[in-house]
């Protein structure tokens, strides 16, 4: 009976720590890597450059959750005593990892491509904006900033 209460309570907080990690935005995922623009301001500037980036298949952290659950079913399967509970929580910790894995591999077909606008704005400032579309926007060309996005104008 206890092993079965350890394994369920292992459950629940490999499913919050996961649940945790995973992201329902659409929006591509800003790594830090690129400077936000003021979402609420509008600023005029001129694109210095366009790079054309790939926005990799994203997990949802449901192949770790589906992977940490069976990897605890089988490491639980091993052993006895203290040695079962290391087994579990092991064999959940590499199910996580594998799961995981599996996933992304499956989502690496669906990236997108994505534009990164370097956008010198009229105060000196430099704003580098991710987005979906250039539309009709070229290198030189004058833009509106307006809530993270670029616009010719």
């Amino acid at each position: 009976m206890k092993s079965t209460q350890t394994i369920a309570a292992l459950v629940v907080a490999v499913s919050a720590v996961l649940g945790g990690c995973a992201s329902t935005s659409s929006q591509p995922a800003n790594n830090g890597s690129y400077s936000n623009p003021i979402s609420a301001s509008a600023g005029y500037g001129t694109i210095e450059s366009i790079q054309v980036t790939r926005n990799d298949g994203h997990t949802s952290g449901t192949g770790a959750v589906v992977g940490g659950i069976v990897g605890a079913l089988v490491g639980n399967q091993v052993g006895s005593g203290n040695g079962r509970t290391a087994a579990t929580v092991a064999g959940a910790v590499g199910g996580a990892v594998v799961g995981n894995k599996v996933e992304a591999n499956r989502n690496a077909g669906t990236g997108q491509d994505l534009y990164q606008i370097n956008v010198r704005l009229e105060n000196g400032e430099t704003r580098t904006i991710v987005q979906d579309s250039v539309y009709d926007l070229r290198v030189g060309n004058r833009v509106r900033l307006v809530d993270g996005r670029v616009y010719r104008y």
